[in-house]
């Protein structure tokens, strides 16, 4: 049935795309009487003629919406493709279809796989699965053989990016870059003082032009521009410096335009369109190195081990071979399975971390052979184990990095470390606690912790709006009262917006096919490592797939269990307890539902809360389960509330271990002192 149809075509975000110019998709109300569109009616939440930002200037949070996200199949993909006669060609983690927005018949259009989303790298135009259905549709309505873009400003609102804001922002990139040398310009006492600080003495000259490396001087920094892959010009830079801290060096990046807000490929532009073989790093100075050694492709990912965004995928389809090396760190390890993963695995192969294959950077000054190095990276794929010899060396690298095998530690609760011994990939942790002992307060600085140091998180909060939950993290983030300080809210919140940190918008009662389908988009797009659910029983829907409560419950923590364990992600999920009586403590026996939450949980932590009993108290948390190596203990929390945290003090703090046999210590011994414990 013909119905008027006022269709919006989202906004496209150049700011997260290698390109900052380019025809931009935007929200636009085509007249009526031009567009009676015979398409099938498509499910979605979002308000026709409403405009969806999907990039906000003071915003202090990413959300994920269910309801912006329009689910895609390949088969739905193949069959529209079918429908419209355009062939396609089937690309690695794309597919490749003739672009309607150029002349040119070979110029190819990319859809990806998994998203729906395009991009044609002539134009530099991309948008969402129901963008580019659009297209085809005004395609076909004007009769002509590709949309020019004369057909298209009609039906096109100009980009956003003229606007002061990013006129300043493009105007600081030219200063900065028009003031920064060649270390060819440079003395030669100079050049090699700044090498030196960055270790990167045995880099040549030439090597650095080829790939635009120039040194600010006033701060001593090394400049990596990023270049148009279309037309060469300079679209954003990045600023390494050195710090010196205790004898230590720390080196800071800094990037225009923001990094939350933009991504591109370092040396894209110095690989031809003919090459095969690509070698990726997560560091510009790696880069350098690969390349100077042995003159293969290398380039360097925007945001280093921690992201891979899909926006990237269709500058890497030309490569046959991709090898991945991230560091000589296991996060850097677990960081390239992931991206195998999104790249496709059958093309990839890993550098593992170890002394004889450490960083690029350092295999390079070392002396080592970088070559025979790439040569003996393994696969990303295996079709099954048959020995432990395929795993050797696995095991070995798990027994040498003990440490780092443990997780990530936190900074704001060093007893929690003494304690699960870090937060690790591929773990559901179970939190529980009385109701109105401050859960979600501690788990969101718990997460915040986390966040800080570059784990890519996801929250559902599912009983606090995300308004209140940001303003809290922010808080927190801060350690102070911004009510107060209103003058220093912009300041923090633009380092809070640069965390890497999303919200989903669902709240109250809702679906676990769609809250399961957002986490797996979450995982895809934006690499989520760590997702918190808040809580289980407040996002358990109407629509249960079992009328009762109970088998519900059970069929979502095996769900969240399933999850965690095929992406990597660590889940971590509040669930609260059942009723019992103030003067008892919680166990793990507590847990509101069936045993299966505390037996498919890898870690379950209570905060317990003595002052339902004996008034103002001070709160405990508890580990009461732990698969990783089986300590469990109670230490002590002191609660901030101006700054609403419960980081330790610097302070002697109480802690305790327990026997992983008892399950809880009594009412008694949780009051007694830490010497009294020893005793």
């Amino acid at each position: 049935m013909l119905r008027l149809w006022v269709k919006r075509v989202q906004a496209v975000v150049i700011q997260q795309l290698i390109p900052a110019r380019g025809y931009l998709l935007t929200t636009c109300l085509r007249k009526q009487a031009d567009l009676k569109l015979a398409r099938s009616p498509r499910k979605s939440i979002h308000v026709p003629g409403e405009p969806i930002r999907r990039h906000f200037k003071k915003g202090l949070l990413t959300a994920l919406d269910h309801g912006f996200l329009q689910p895609v199949t390949m088969t739905e993909i193949r069959q529209y493709l079918r429908s419209k006669n355009v062939s396609f060609h089937d690309g690695y983690s794309c597919l490749h279809v003739p672009s309607p927005f150029t002349p040119e018949q070979d110029t190819c259009l990319f859809i990806d796989k998994t998203t729906g989303r395009f991009l044609c790298k002539a134009t530099l135009l991309e948008g969402s699965w129901e963008d580019f259905q659009d297209s085809m549709e005004l395609l076909h309505k004007e009769g002509c053989s590709h949309l020019s873009p004369e057909i298209l400003a009609g039906y096109l609102v100009d980009s956003d990016s003229d606007s002061a804001e990013d006129q300043l922002k493009d105007s600081e990139v030219r200063r900065i870059w028009d003031r920064a040398v060649w270390f060819s310009d440079l003395g030669e006492e100079e050049s090699h003082q700044i090498k030196a600080m960055f270790n990167i003495t045995k880099i040549a000259n030439n090597t650095l032009k080829k790939f635009g490396v120039k040194c600010f001087q006033p701060t001593k920094s090394l400049v990596f521009p990023w270049y148009n892959p279309r037309d060469s010009s300079l679209n954003g830079l990045k600023l390494l410096s050195a710090e010196c801290n205790k004898q230590k060096v720390h080196y800071v990046e800094t990037t225009y335009p923001r990094p939350a807000r933009y991504y591109n490929l370092f040396g894209l532009c110095v690989s031809g369109k003919k090459e095969t073989e690509v070698v990726i790093t997560s560091r510009e100075v790696d880069c350098l190195a690969i390349h100077q050694s042995t003159g293969v492709t290398t380039i360097a990912l925007p945001r280093g081990a921690s992201c891979l965004p899909p926006v990237l995928l269709p500058y890497l389809e030309q490569f046959k071979r991709i090898v991945l090396w991230l560091g000589d760190d296991l996060r850097s390890w677990e960081a390239s399975k992931l991206f195998a993963r999104k790249l496709n695995m059958k093309r990839c192969s890993l550098i593992r971390p170890g002394d004889k294959q450490p960083s690029p950077l350092h295999a390079f000054n070392d002396g080592l052979n970088i070559g025979k190095i790439l040569k003996a990276s393994l696969p990303a794929s295996h079709k099954s184990i048959i020995s432990f010899r395929q795993l050797r060396e696995e095991v070995f690298g798990q027994l040498e990095n003990a440490d780092q095998v443990a997780g990530v530690k936190w900074n704001r609760f060093p007893e929690l470390n003494k304690l699960l011994k870090g937060h690790r990939r591929g773990e559901l942790t179970v939190f529980t606690g009385p109701t109105g002992s401050g859960k979600t307060t501690f788990i969101s600085e718990y997460a915040l912790d986390l966040c800080i140091q570059g784990i890519n998180t996801l929250w559902g909060s599912f009983e606090l709006n995300n308004v209140r939950l940001a303003k809290i993290m922010l808080t927190q983030f801060a350690l102070q009262r911004l009510e107060e300080q209103l003058d220093k809210y912009d300041e923090w919140a633009d380092k809070f917006e640069d965390l890497p940190l999303c919200f989903m918008t669902f709240h109250g009662q809702q679906n676990i096919k769609a809250v399961m389908d957002t986490m797996q988009h979450a995982v895809y797009m934006y690499d989520i490592t760590h997702v918190i659910i808040d809580n289980l029983q407040f996002m358990m829907g109407q629509e249960n797939i079992y009328s009762d409560r109970f088998a519900a419950q059970d069929y979502m923590v095996g769900a969240f269990r399933k999850f965690a364990t095929v992406n990597n992600c660590h889940v971590t999920v509040v669930i609260h307890p059942r009723k019992e009586d103030d003067d008892k403590e919680l166990q793990t026996s507590s847990i509101f539902g069936s045993a299966k939450a505390s037996q498919e949980a890898d870690n379950v932590l209570i905060l317990q809360d003595r002052k339902l009993v004996t008034g103002q108290g001070k709160r405990h948390l508890q580990v009461a389960k732990n698969r990783f190596d089986g300590e469990v203990g109670v230490f002590s929390l002191e609660f901030n509330k101006p700054c609403l945290s419960f980081a330790s003090s610097k302070g002697k703090q109480k802690f305790k271990k327990l026997n992983k046999d008892a399950e809880t210590p009594n009412s008694k011994s949780s009051e007694e002192t830490p010497a009294k414990n020893k005793k």
